[in-house]
C-alpha cells in the first residue's frame, strides 16, 4: 500500500538528526607528521589499500600514531570525504583496538550505506564492548533498530543514553519517535513540548521530520530546519560558482532529484506529471539515488524522462558537478528531509534555481532552496514568515496525481478484509506514528456512539496493534472493533477501500498519499486543519476535489461532523457519488492541468533568473493551468 514519506536517521517519521556525530574521545598526538598523512591521502584515490599500508608503516616507524589517524579521520569526515574518513578510522582501530571512538566512528560512516549495515552494527558493538555506555554507538544502534522496525529495542538503547545524558536531544527524540511508532504514548506529548523548549534553548541540530507529527508551532519547524541545514557537512570550497545565463533559444532544463523513482508513493503521485511535461519547452532530467527495483513503475518513470542519470554511487560533490555539467536550469528536490535525502548535493548549488516539492511538507530552512511548491491552502501567503523559501501557489492542490492509478478488478469481500458483514466502517490507513492519544480517544467515542461500527487501521507493526487494542479496552471499547489491514500491493489496497465508509484523518500530521487514495476510491475524508503545511494537506485535497465541507478547524467540530455523517447515510452517499464523478473532472485528479500550472511556475522562475532578479512569491492563475489545445486527455 502507499506509504507515508519515510525517513535517525531513516525510518518513517524517525529521522531525528544526522547519525550521532563522530566521537572526539582521543587526544591528538604531537608526533604526527603531516607529510605521512598527506602522502597517504594523495595515494588513497588510486590505491586505498596502499594508503592504509603507508599509514601503518609510518606508525610502525614512529612517525604517526593511531590518534593522528583518528584526528585525520575527523577532519575528513567534517569535510564530507567519508571514504577517506572510514579508511582512517579503520586503520586507527586496527592499530589501537582498545579505543572505542575509532570503532564507533567507523560504524557511523558504515551506517550511511545500506549494503554495509551489518558491518556498521559489528563496529558499533565493538565500541560498546569496550565502553558499554558509549553515547554515539548507542544512538546509532538505536537508529538501526528504528530503521528495522525493532522499536522496543530502539527504546531500550535510547533510554540507556538518557540514563547517562538526560538532556540528550537525539535520544529524547528517539524515545518519543519509537514510542509513537508503537502507540505506547505515556507522557509522549508532554515530552514533545519539553523537547521543543530544549531545542530552542540549546540549538541542537535535529532533522525536522519528526517534528511534523509533534504538537509544535510553525516557528519550531523553521528553527529546526535552519539548525539542521547549518549542520550539513559541506565544505564551502566545494560550493559551485554561479553558472552563466542559459541560452535563450533552448528548452528549459528541469532536473528532478530523488531516491524514490521506483515502486514508491512519490512515484505513484508524480509519474504522470513527468510524462506530461511539454517537451517543446522543457527537457527533463532525473537524478536518481535510489534503487532500481525492476518494477513496472520504475520502467514507467525511466521512460518518462529525456535523461535518467544514476547518482547514487556519486559523492555529493560529484553529483553536483554532473548536474552543473548538464546545464540544469531548475533543480527540483523531491525529498526534503525524508529517507534517503541528499541535501548536501543541493547545498553545493549545482543549479541556479532550486525548488522543494512534494516530498517534504515544510520549509527546508536553507538559503540554497529558492522556492517551495504549495497552494493557497497548504502555504497561505500570510504564513510566508515561516518559510525561508519563496512560496509558489499552484491552482488546485500542490499534490499531483496519476489518472492511470489502477484499482484491482477484484474487490475482496468484507470477511476477507477481516470486517464484519454489517456495520459502519470508519477507516484510517495512515502510519501509526501519526495517531495521537487525543485523536484515538475521539475515535473511541465515535465507536461508542455508532453501534456496530468498527475502526479499520493500517497494521504498521504488531506492537502498535497490541497497544491500540489495550487503549481501546481502556476506553471501554471491545478491542475486536479494531480491524487491522496488512500491507499489500497498491492496486489491491485501493480495491479494499470499497468497504470504507468514512476516512478519519490525523492531526498534526495529516494523511497525504493515503488521503488522495481514499478520495480516488470514493471514500470521503474528514479532516481537522492545523497551522503547519503537514496539518493542512488533507484540507488542500478536499478543496481541490470539491468537498470543502469536510474540513474542520477544531477537534470538537471534527468529531461532530464524523458522527453526523455516520448517522446520515443519504448525505454520505451523495458525497461518494460526488467523488466518483470527480475522478474525471476535479482539479485534484487533472494531471494535464496540474502539469501546465507547474510549468507556468517554472517559466516564471526561469524568467526571473534570466533577468537577474531575486526569487519572489509566485501565484499561478487558473488560466495558466489550462491544457494545451492539442494535448491528449
Amino acid at each position: 500500500m502507499s506509504k507515508a514519506h519515510r525517513n535517525v536517521l531513516s525510518n518513517p517519521a524517525s529521522r531525528l538528526a544526522p547519525p550521532a556525530p563522530v566521537t572526539r574521545a582521543f587526544p591528538r598526538a604531537a608526533s604526527g607528521q603531516p607529510d605521512d598523512l598527506a602522502r597517504g591521502l594523495a595515494l588513497f584515490a588510486q590505491d586505498k589499500d596502499g594508503a592504509t599500508r603507508m599509514w601503518r608503516s609510518a606508525i610502525t616507524a614512529g612517525r604517526l600514531t593511531a590518534e593522528d589517524l583518528g584526528q585525520a579521520g575527523l577532519d575528513a569526515y567534517q569535510a564530507g570525504r567519508d571514504g577517506e574518513a572510514l579508511a582512517l578510522f579503520q586503520a586507527a582501530a586496527a592499530e589501537k583496538p582498545s579505543v572505542p571512538a575509532f570503532h564507533a566512528n567507523a560504524g557511523l560512516i558504515l551506517l550511511s550505506d545500506p549494503k554495509r549495515r551489518q558491518a556498521a552494527v559489528e563496529s558499533l558493538n565493538r565500541a560498546l564492548a569496550l565502553e558499554p555506555n558509549h553515547v554515539g554507538a548507542l544512538l546509532n544502534l538505536g537508529a538501526i533498530c528504528l530503521d528495522g522496525k525493532r522499536f522496543p529495542e530502539a527504546l531500550a538503547l535510547f533510554r540507556r543514553v538518557l540514563s547517562k545524558e538526560p538532556d540528550n536531544v537525539t535520544a529524547r527524540l528517539g524515545t518519543v519517535n519509537a514510542s509513537r511508532q508503537i502507540c505506547q504514548w505515556g507522557a509522549v506529548e508532554e515530552e514533545e513540548g519539553a523537547i521543543a523548549r530544549l531545542l530552542e534553548r540549546t540549538g541542537t541540530p535535529i532533522s525536522p521530520f519528526i517534528l511534523l507529527s509533534s504538537h509544535v508551532t510553525p516557528a519550531d519547524h523553521l528553527r529546526a530546519a535552519r539548525l539542521f541545514t547549518r549542520a550539513l557537512r559541506v565544505s564551502p570550497a566545494d560550493r559551485l560558482p554561479p553558472p552563466p545565463p542559459a541560452a535563450p533559444a533552448r528548452p528549459i532544463r528541469i532536473g528532478y532529484l530523488s531516491s524514490d523513482l521506483y515502486h514508491h508513493a512519490t512515484a505513484f503521485l508524480a509519474v504522470e506529471l513527468f510524462e506530461r511535461h511539454d517537451r517543446s519547452t522543457f527537457q527533463l532530467y532525473a537524478y536518481s539515488h535510489g534503487p532500481d527495483d525492476g518494477s513496472a513503475m520504475r520502467r514507467r518513470v525511466v521512460a518518462a524522462f529525456d535523461h535518467f542519470v544514476e547518482v547514487g554511487h556519486m559523492s555529493a560533490v560529484e553529483a553536483a558537478r554532473r548536474i552543473r555539467a548538464d546545464g540544469i536550469d531548475i533543480l527540483v528536490d523531491l525529498k526534503g528531509y525524508t529517507l534517503g535525502c541528499r541535501t548536501e548535493i543541493l547545498a553545493l548549488r549545482p543549479a541556479p534555481v532550486q525548488v522543494s516539492f512534494l516530498g517534504y511538507p515544510g520549509t527546508m530552512g536553507a538559503d540554497f532552496i529558492d522556492y517551495i511548491i504549495g497552494d493557497a491552502v497548504v502555504t497561505p501567503l500570510a504564513q510566508a514568515g515561516h518559510y525561508d523559501e519563496k512560496i509558489v501557489q499552484l491552482p488546485g492542490a500542490y499534490q499531483p496525481n496519476d489518472s492511470r492509478r489502477a484499482i484491482a478488478e477484484t474487490t475482496p469481500s468484507r470477511a476477507a478484509c477481516g470486517l464484519p458483514e454489517k456495520g459502519f466502517v470508519f477507516c484510517c490507513f495512515n502510519n501509526t506514528y501519526k495517531i495521537t492519544p487525543a485523536l484515538f480517544r475521539l475515535w473511541m467515542r465515535l465507536l461508542a456512539q455508532v453501534p456496530g461500527s468498527v475502526l479499520w487501521l493500517f497494521e504498521a507493526n504488531a506492537t502498535a496493534r497490541d497497544n491500540l487494542f489495550y487503549e481501546a479496552a481502556s476506553a471501554g471499547i471491545d478491542p475486536d472493533r479494531l480491524i487491522f489491514a496488512p500491507r499489500m500491493d497498491l492496486a489491491d489496497h485501493l480495491a479494499r477501500h470499497a468497504h470504507g465508509d468514512l476516512f478519519l484523518d490525523t492531526l498534526p500530521y495529516n494523511a497525504h498519499t493515503t488521503a488522495s487514495d481514499a478520495l480516488w476510491c470514493g471514500v470521503p475524508v474528514v479532516t481537522c486543519m492545523g497551522e503547519s503545511f503537514a496539518a493542512r494537506v488533507a484540507a488542500s485535497l478536499l478543496t481541490a476535489v470539491g468537498l470543502p465541507d469536510l474540513i474542520t478547524t477544531s477537534l470538537p467540530d471534527y468529531e461532530a461532523l464524523a458522527l453526523a455523517l455516520a448517522r446520515d447515510p443519504a448525505r454520505l452517499a451523495a458525497m461518494k457519488a460526488h467523488l466518483k464523478a470527480a475522478r474525471a473532472s476535479a482539479p485534484l485528479f487533472d494531471a494535464r492541468a496540474f502539469t501546465r500550472g507547474l510549468e507556468a511556475a517554472f517559466r516564471r522562475m526561469h524568467a526571473l533568473r534570466q533577468a537577474g532578479n531575486a526569487p519572489e512569491a509566485i501565484i499561478v492563475a487558473d488560466a495558466e493551468a489550462q491544457p494545451m489545445s492539442n494535448e491528449t486527455p
